[in-house]
């Protein structure tokens, strides 16, 4: 017997009775309604798998039923139960209206029992088919919340539906995580971030990952600054123990969350402007301490806001914010081209840099986590204007900037040298190959 919960809505005690024994053959939880009136009171509360609905009933028949269910599961944030609709009447104008509005399926009163069962099967398998595959596409993998899709889903509806708190969550500092530890422990930071959310809201509560270190939730009820100081704080606490735990006690990043709030319907219903203004608030605390919160208020808040000179600021902010670390630039692939096309415009000289590591006898299987640590030998050494580029598992490209080709080996000796104390050093051979790039000299031949 399943888990899933049916519930049967008749006026007919006769066939609610018959199909709740029916039912209760092959699942658990069948709860037996006389009314449409009754059905949306009861699903406020409880969200089941399957719904049988007669088309015929005093009062509110079952397509008006039908529509305001719907109605009720938008305004929750629900998704839509699939519902099997039942008539008594054997025309096939009802059969295909109730296909048209969105029904699952149609069965005919009085049921055949086999044909019954095997339509309810049907439509609850491919309900939970289709929700999984809405699951793949708008939930965050790393994390299990919802991703930017499901958040830019889901949070219209509740802003312009329900009262409660908007609130963007930023990571401060965060990006030293992943220069100083690599990015599978940011990764591992993230998902224990995560955690931290969940332990510390309430299961009705909506929580996103919009991306990279940066975070959605949207708290179904109301609160005072002092409560979401007192949240946040539980935020920063929770996140920095889970760092320390992953990363040892001798974790001294200045990691931390800074949060925006702003109140629906206080502050209006449209998702865009509450999030535009939960980003003013979270600004607000970027321009102090960090590792706090704002909430939102009107002519305090957004002061200067749609200044241009403020909006400079801000965006200069965060900028210098995701730019002040001292090791050298990690672009990617497109990021390095763009990097190399500016230095080759407006730069003088570079040189660039080939590393290739193979595995020494019998270590092959260690080359992978040999080469990652290889990579972070290079953070270590090199300067915060050199950029890395990962070409392979074991090989990588550097682009030094402003480096006389004299000083090419120098520079490749030190990555060496500094590679000599790692624990990967014997499992590995490292060869090199350099080059001298004379931008002036180029331009001045039209290169």
């Amino acid at each position: 017997m399943t888990n899933s919960l049916i519930i049967i809505v008749d006026d007919d005690p006769k066939i609610l009775d018959a199909a709740k024994d029916l039912l209760r053959e092959q699942y658990a939880h069948v709860k037996a309604l006389r009314s449409g009136r009754e059905l949306l009171e009861y699903t406020e509360e409880h969200i089941p798998d399957m719904i049988l609905l007669d088309i015929v009933m005093p009062e509110m028949d079952g397509f008006e039923t039908y529509r305001l269910l719907r109605e009720q599961e938008k305004r929750l944030g629900r998704r839509n139960a699939p519902v099997i609709l039942l008539s008594g009447e054997h025309d096939d104008v009802t059969e295909q209206r109730g296909l048209t509005v969105g029904a699952s399926d149609y069965v005919r009163k009085p049921f055949d029992r086999e044909v019954l069962l095997r339509r309810v099967q049907n439509a609850i398998y491919n309900a939970k088919t289709i929700e999984s595959l809405i699951e793949e596409v708008t939930q965050d993998s790393l994390t299990g919340l919802l991703n930017k899709t499901g958040a830019n889903t889901k949070l219209p509806v509740l802003c312009r539906c329900e009262a409660g708190m908007l609130a963007i969550l930023d990571l401060d500092n965060f990006k030293l995580i992943n220069d100083l530890y690599g990015h599978e422990m940011g990764d591992r930071a993230l998902k224990a971030f995560a955690d931290v959310l969940r332990r510390n809201t309430e299961e009705k509560d909506i929580l996103c990952r919009f991306g990279g270190d940066e975070f959605l939730a949207f708290f179904r009820r109301r609160m005072e600054k002092e409560d979401a100081r007192e949240l946040t704080k539980r935020f920063n606490d929770g996140l920095h123990a889970e760092c320390v735990a992953l990363m040892g006690e001798d974790f001294d990043i200045p990691v931390g969350v800074s949060a925006g709030f702003v109140a629906a319907p206080d502050n209006g219903r449209d998702y865009p402007l509450l999030l535009q203004l939960a980003d003013r608030a979270l600004y607000q605390v970027k321009q102090g301490e960090k590792h706090g919160c704002a909430v939102f208020e009107p002519g305090v808040t957004d002061a200067g806001a749609d200044d241009l000179n403020a909006e400079l600021a801000r965006v200069t902010q965060i900028i210098r914010e995701r730019s002040s670390s001292s090791i050298p630039l990690w672009p990617g692939r497109e990021g390095f081209t763009w990097v190399y096309r500016f230095l080759a415009r407006y730069g003088t000289s570079a040189v660039t840099l080939l590393f290739s590591l193979s595995a020494a006898d019998g270590r092959e299987s260690e080359l992978t986590e040999a080469s990652a640590s290889f990579g972070e030998t290079l953070s270590r050494v090199l300067r915060r204007s050199d950029a890395i580029l990962q070409l392979r598992v074991n090989q990588y490209f550097l682009l030094l900037p402003n480096l006389s080709e004299s000083n090419a080996r120098i520079a490749a000796s030190r990555v060496l040298k500094a590679w000599e104390r790692s624990s990967f050093h014997d499992a590995v051979v490292v060869n090199y190959v350099t080059e001298y790039q004379d931008f002036e000299a180029q331009k001045q031949h039209g290169v």
